[in-house]
């Protein structure tokens, strides 16, 4: 995996962080902010994992966790709009670093199973 996309991962899941501090301190919201904050940085460790995968089918692994999370982050993200604790601007701000994250990960994810 290259090392822009690494460094997307990792920007993402700062942005998570500061995320999580406002939902946790101006929103007052506990439980949600704890499960995006979880899923939301995983999404990067995983990549960050698949660096050092032993085998094709580890990296395989590692990139598939990390699509799982980045699936439940988005989940998260809806179920605070939807709910009206966050506006759509800061929804559509957070989704639309994601969802390039979700695409590289499918297309990622294709390309190895491909090679199989």
């Amino acid at each position: 995996m290259k090392a822009v996309f690494q460094q997307r991962t990792l920007d993402f899941a700062v942005r998570i962080v500061n995320f999580y501090k406002y939902l946790r301190e101006e929103k007052k919201e506990y439980v949600i902010s704890q499960q995006i904050l979880r899923s939301g940085t995983s999404i990067g460790a995983n990549v960050r994992e698949s660096r050092n995968a032993q085998t094709s089918p580890d990296y395989l692994t590692k990139l598939n966790i990390a699509l799982k999370e980045a699936d439940e982050t988005q989940y998260w993200l809806e179920v605070l709009y939807q709910s009206h604790i966050i506006s759509e601007e800061e929804f559509d701000s957070l989704n639309n670093d994601l969802k390039p994250i979700i695409a590289i990960l499918i297309s990622s994810i294709k390309t190895l199973k491909a090679k199989k």
